[in-house]
């Protein structure tokens, strides 16, 4: 027989097929076909508690697929086609242990399954069997032997198919028909001889329920490996833990809190490997070697960034996991976050003005959100975010008494109104003319000569950087009982004005006056008088 290693169920078949040699070689008494019998009785048992056995895999296998149809489907279906191709292959073999009864019996085909071994007339023939299963030729080609040994190869080779290669090894199907088989005497045989040469009907029946039996077994066997392999990539976990995963942990009043609740299973005793990069958007395995590894012998993984810059930060990597088989799996994950600057905001609302014509800058800004999702609009003017996006900018035309700018964010892909404020609009403040730095006062003849041109200046509390220009003056001086005027048309001194100051005495005053200054707004405006005193 052949000599690879068996499972218990076939080791205890192969003892019932001993104990039929045995019995064949001795002389076939009456007791011994009724021996036969009683083997035959056994072997049926056999059947019998496979078909239990069948039943139970089955069911299991269903519940399995019923709970998860997309993973264990197509275990499932080679599960089924398995339990096709043995009855057919149980078919064959009890309809082939049929003919043989009706051939050596004479009986009509329908009938045999009727009759119990121990009723069998021709329990004892040794020749019309071996007619039937051997054939005229020594080899058995012949015979219905040959055809039954092709069979169950043809057999074997599909439901090994069933199983996937790296688990074949494992699989013990029996029903060998290759090998080195020998008689009472040690001379080699054939396997059709060696099972059906020279053997009586009452052990044919025996013979042939054996390899049901076999084939049973081939089943439950090909059937436990695939309800196996469903999980034999599956990880093993010890621990499990619920987590809460929110949405946003940065809300505002009117907002709604979410979350979602997690089952999390990982392995204590065995930290996956985590490749993190920062910076991208993805993270494939052939970069692995540029990647930071993150590992921790608890089974839990964590990981923390320095924030130095303000803005959004990205990183993407995945999850290397060595399953039960020794494969090596991976899950790629992504994801970014938001740092912001710590920030403090402290105003005097009586300031809250806008002033007409010129552009007002201003700070928009909303905790927690990118300036790329804040979304600003103002009543009146336009409002426009400066290049860089550092900032915004307001401009209000001249019929604007009050301006609301409202401001609204993108959160979670959605557009949320976040409040408004309003502002004062109010005209520029008239700037104060100045000559050599003064605005009144004395100054030397050589200090305004020098100086030669009339400069408007913001007043010393208005903080903002807005320019106006002198479009045209007059300068009046007094030389006795005459006034005399000068005009200039534009900021600086004339040449007769020049003159006229080289010639003034002591004392003298001269005013300048009608100073015309146009704003950034482009109106212009009349300024106060500037009076010095040449001293």
């Amino acid at each position: 027989m052949a000599s690879k290693k068996e499972t218990p169920r076939q080791k205890m078949i192969g003892m019932m097929y001993l104990v039929l040699t045995a019995l064949l070689a001795l002389n076939v008494s009456k007791d011994i076909l009724n021996a036969f019998s009683v083997v035959n009785d056994s072997v049926l048992l056999t059947n019998e508690s496979f078909e239990q056995k069948r039943v139970g895999v089955y069911s299991d296998f269903e519940k399995n697929y019923s709970l998860n149809q997309i993973e264990v489907g197509p275990f499932w279906s080679k599960a089924k086609e398995a339990m096709q191709l043995s009855a057919k292959m149980v078919g064959y073999i009890e309809n082939l242990r049929d003919e043989l009864i009706s051939e050596t019996e004479q009986v009509p085909l329908d009938s045999v399954r009727k009759i119990p071994l121990l009723k069998l007339k021709k329990r004892d023939d040794y020749t019309s069997p071996t007619n039937f299963l051997i054939g005229g030729q020594e080899d058995g080609s012949k015979g219905r032997a040959r055809e039954l040994k092709n069979k169950i190869i043809e057999y074997r080779d599909n439901m090994l198919n069933l199983i996937d290669q790296k688990y074949r090894d494992q699989i013990k199907l029996g029903l060998e028909t290759e090998g080195d088989f020998f008689d009472a005497t040690g001379q080699k045989q054939s396997w059709e001889f060696h099972y059906f040469y020279d053997i009586p009907l009452a052990a044919d029946i025996p013979i042939l329920n054996k390899f049901i039996s076999e084939v049973n077994n081939a089943e439950l066997e090909v059937v436990n490996s695939l309800l196996y392999a469903i999980s034999a990539d599956d990880f093993k976990y010890d621990r499990i833990d619920a987590k809460v995963l929110p949405r946003s942990n940065y809300l505002f009043a009117g907002d709604q809190y979410e979350a979602e609740v997690i089952v999390a299973a990982y392995d204590t005793s065995h930290s996956p490997n985590v490749y993190l990069m920062r910076g991208v958007d993805s993270l494939p395995v052939s970069r692995k070697s540029e990647a930071t590894l993150i590992s921790s012998p608890d089974g839990r993984i964590n990981f923390k960034f320095p924030t130095n810059y303000a803005g959004i930060e990205k990183y993407a990597g995945f999850v290397s996991v060595v399953n039960s088989s020794g494969n090596e799996n991976t899950y790629h994950f992504n994801s970014e976050y938001f740092v912001a600057k710590p920030s403090l905001t402290v105003s005097a609302t009586n300031m809250n003005v806008l002033y007409i014509g010129v552009n007002n800058p201003l700070s928009i800004s909303v905790s927690g959100i990118p300036g790329e999702n804040i979304y600003p609009t103002i009543s009146c003017g336009t409002l426009k975010q400066n290049t860089g996006k550092s900032g915004w900018t307001a401009m209000v035309p001249v019929d604007c008494k009050q301006a609301t700018i409202e401001v609204s964010v993108k959160m979670n892909g959605n557009i949320k109104r976040m409040g408004s404020e309003t502002f004062r609009v109010k005209k520029l403040p008239d700037p104060v003319p100045c000559i050599a730095s003064k605005k009144d006062g004395f100054i030397s003849r050589e200090s305004l000569i020098s100086a030669g041109t009339i400069i408007p200046r913001m007043p010393d509390d208005f903080e903002f950087d807005y320019s106006f220009q002198i479009i045209s003056f007059k300068m009046t001086m007094q030389r006795g009982f005459n006034v005399y005027h000068y005009y200039s048309q534009g900021s600086k001194l004339t040449e007769e004005m020049v003159k006229q100051i080289r010639n003034t005495n002591r004392g003298q005053s001269i005013i300048f006056e009608d100073i015309v200054a146009r704003g950034p707004d482009g109106s212009d405006r009349i300024l106060s008088p500037l009076i010095i005193t040449i001293n």
